[in-house]
């Protein structure tokens, strides 16, 4: 596995900042867009005269052994970006930073994210996994019949954006009793959304003493087993971020794009 990376700066200005950051993987100058115009990613939400044209859309390719692109993972905001975790968890499912369980006597929910840390415009992801208890079963999103699906609430904020739930593939489940078929999850089950953190002004009012997010949010679900159903429960989720600051570290004035404060 490699990592290259491809923007518009010069080559002084990549070698300047790769020493700085102490960046090991290539860092690829394109400075008349040529790549950037033949991959159709160039940022056109700058205008022709502004210092930033010329730039592509941030995101990141997953390019196989043979340069097959088997992914991408893109943003229309220049300050917003995947964070490599994030994308392992899509790519890999891999799980990320600790996680918090909560049991009930229907289902153990564990739940956490693919980042501790972000900075303002990241996008993590949030994992919620399912665990039902032996004979019980919660019914699935597009249930029929006046079934109660599950649920994960996000509330609305400006410091934060909670995208879609990605919900797994359920399975059919037979009721002969009442002759119907409705959609249910059983067993262990994943469900995953993802996150951007709003920029500094919008999250920083939000933001504790030591620069912590804390985002909650809710599970709702119906358990039922083979003989009946069990009221409706909400199981409260909470998650903490440190969100770190930008680097106001500027290139020197000689490097900078022309027109470029």
């Amino acid at each position: 596995m490699g990592i290259a990376a491809v923007s518009h700066d010069s080559v002084e200005l990549l070698r300047n900042f790769a020493e700085r950051k102490g960046l090991a993987y290539p860092l690829l100058s394109d400075p008349e867009s040529k790549v950037i115009r033949a991959f159709g990613i160039l940022n056109e939400n700058f205008p022709r005269d502004n210092a930033w044209y010329g730039v592509p859309y941030p995101g990141t390719y997953i390019v196989d052994e043979r340069g097959v692109v088997k992914a991408k993972y893109f943003e229309d905001d220049h300050r917003e970006r995947y964070t490599a975790a994030s994308i392992l968890f899509h790519e890999l499912g891999a799980d990320g930073s600790a996680k918090t369980t909560v049991e009930t006597p229907h289902v153990k929910i564990s739940y956490g994210a693919s980042d501790a840390s972000l900075s303002p415009g990241g996008r993590a992801t949030l994992i919620v996994d399912l665990e039902l208890k032996p004979g019980m079963h919660v019914y699935a999103p597009g249930v029929e019949g006046g079934y109660l699906p599950i649920e994960w609430k996000m509330p609305e904020s400006k410091g934060w954006l909670a995208h879609a739930v990605n919900y797994p593939a359920s399975r059919k489940l037979r009721l002969e009793a009442i002759n119907e078929t409705v959609l249910v999850y059983s067993g262990q089950a994943r469900l995953s959304r993802d996150l951007t953190v709003g920029q500094q002004p919008e999250v920083g009012p939000l933001l504790g003493p030591e620069r912590t997010l804390t985002v909650e949010g809710s599970f709702r679900y119906q358990a039922c087993d083979d003989m009946q159903c069990f009221p409706p429960r909400t199981v409260p989720l909470r998650w903490t971020f440190k969100v770190d600051r930008l680097d106001p570290q500027r290139a020197p004035v000689e490097l900078r794009r022309k027109g470029e404060p």
